[in-house]
């Protein structure tokens, strides 16, 4: 297996224009960069992974008291597909998802918690570690709108953050899966639905990206863990809104028989924000492919694909 070379992305360069020229040849050529710097200490990391590791590790009777509601809670091995072309029976993986915290937004109480009896530190680590992702995103999106030759400012003036859709999701990949048939993933084929993702790994592989989605067969390269570093994609959203000048790409996880636990931080747009073509991404020569959209109708239609329900999407 071919192993991808990412390129490194420095959040705290002071020269933001060569790093904004970094981001762009990234997301021109496979929408994968590595980024360094980005304000989250390796020891809170590990805090976090620690903590999310302990709700794992409780008995599936207790998660399932968290079930997801509102996209919002725990996940079931087996319970979603990514990739519904498969007969795969669903990926190898169990998730919590934690949306906006609640000063952030007008609705209350959606995010679930487990109890303070049982895991003391859980949410208020949780809670930190979502306030700091939502502060790189956004210095991330600032070098993005440089990145396509707009103000950097321009996201906000274009009220997509006012409040973002900011979901934090803690994923867990069992080491040992028994005998199937049938191939297994941790996580199938799939491109991110909306703008941009923070990923973090704990170090144990499986991570695999394809750059040329139109193509068959599909040639899959690994993605290696750096010490410290973020991996950042960008998503559907994002191609949409740069006239697919910017690609979102297929990844997926393959189990390797180690037992493997990340966080993804998606930041997106707020539902009502309207994504059509940026100016700066077309021409005469390459009018828009895509119609306008409201970001909440996208995030429904795709979130119904992959759990086969319809549930209004909110904050």
């Amino acid at each position: 297996m071919k192993v991808l070379q990412l390129p490194i992305v420095d959040l705290a360069s002071p020269d933001r224009i060569s790093t904004a020229y970094s981001i762009r040849q990234a997301c021109l050529d496979c929408g994968f960069f590595y980024l360094i710097n980005h304000g989250i200490e390796e020891e809170f990391l590990m805090t976090v992974f620690d903590e999310s590791k302990k709700f794992f590790s409780l008995p599936v009777e207790d998660k399932m008291k968290l079930a997801r509601k509102q996209y919002r809670g725990y996940t079931p091995l087996y319970a979603e597909n990514l990739d519904p072309s498969t007969i795969s029976k669903g990926d190898s993986k169990e998730s919590f998802y934690i949306g906006n915290l609640e000063k952030n937004t007008t609705h209350n109480n959606l995010n679930q918690w487990p109890s303070e009896e049982v895991l003391p530190y859980w949410r208020s680590t949780m809670e930190s570690y979502h306030e700091k992702l939502l502060a790189a995103g956004q210095s991330l999106v600032s070098l993005l709108a440089l990145a396509l030759n707009l103000d950097e400012d321009f996201f906000e003036k274009l009220g997509a953050f006012n409040p973002p859709s900011a979901f934090l999701r803690l994923l867990h990949y069992p080491g040992e899966l028994g005998f199937s048939n049938e191939e297994i993933y941790g996580a199938s084929a799939h491109s991110d639905y909306g703008m941009i993702t923070l990923l973090a790994t704990d170090g144990v592989g499986g991570l695999q990206v394809c750059r040329e989605k139109s193509k068959q067969p599909r040639v899959w390269e690994d993605v290696p863990h750096i010490n410290g570093a973020f991996i950042v994609n960008i998503g559907d959203m994002m191609e949409r809104w740069t006239n697919s000048l910017f690609r979102s790409t297929l990844h997926r996880v393959m189990p390797t028989g180690r037992e493997r636990y990340s966080t993804a931080f998606f930041l997106d747009p707020n539902p009502d924000t309207i994504v059509e073509c940026l100016k700066s991404c077309c021409s005469e020569s390459s009018p828009p492919r895509f119609p306008p959209l409201r970001a909440g109708d996208y995030y429904e239609e795709r979130f119904s694909l992959t759990y086969g329900s319809s549930v209004a999407f909110k904050l």
